[in-house]
């Protein structure tokens, strides 16, 4: 297991280093000893999995404001996605920026996402799966999020072949500005 340390403070790469012979392959996905030693001790309460069945579906981006933000553990499983992240911590210095790194299957990599950002995936594969863990659990009164789209924040998505699928919630999220605005920040994560 490699952690690797991306461009914006405190989110991780994980390569996994899976053991491969005539059979498969086995891997570890979690240690928490090897976390710990990285300076990434997390006490996860809740883990979740995603199912998407066709390319250019897009979740997120989503957030939970506090006391219920949430550091994410992130792998996708099946197929291949552009997974996305956006800050929005009080002082950082990445405020408002975004990132976002290709998870899949084949690459057995994952991402660890710290509290006060953004969440989303745009799927690349015709079936794509992801698994989740989280260290804060789920507020239907503390959940939000950004419009995807949002001009403000420039996510360059990933070309999209036919017309992209989003839920209904994931419609109406609101706009950078819209959350500037009310919000200003993820504060007292």
């Amino acid at each position: 297991m490699k952690i690797i340390e991306r461009k914006f403070k405190g989110v991780f790469e994980i390569d996994l280093s899976p053991h491969i012979d005539q059979r498969g392959f086995f891997m570890r996905t979690f240690d928490d000893k090897i976390f710990k030693e990285n300076g990434l001790g997390f006490n996860w309460v809740q883990e979740n999995h995603s199912r998407s069945v066709r390319k250019n579906i897009i979740r997120g981006l989503h957030f939970q404001f506090p006391p219920f933000v949430e550091t994410k553990l992130v792998r996708c499983i099946r197929g291949k996605v552009f997974d996305v992240f956006v800050d929005l911590r009080k002082n950082s210095p990445t405020f408002g920026l975004w990132d976002s790194i290709i998870l899949s299957e084949k690459k057995f990599n994952c991402v660890l996402i710290p509290r006060g950002f953004a969440h989303g995936f745009c799927t690349l594969s015709k079936y794509s799966e992801i698994m989740y863990k989280v260290d804060n659990y789920y507020s239907k009164e503390h959940e939000s999020g950004i419009i995807w789209n949002d001009p403000n924040i420039g996510i360059t998505w990933p070309e999209l072949e036919n017309d992209v699928m989003l839920s209904d919630r994931d419609k109406k999220h609101m706009s950078f500005n819209d959350f500037l605005m009310k919000y200003k920040n993820i504060n007292n994560y």
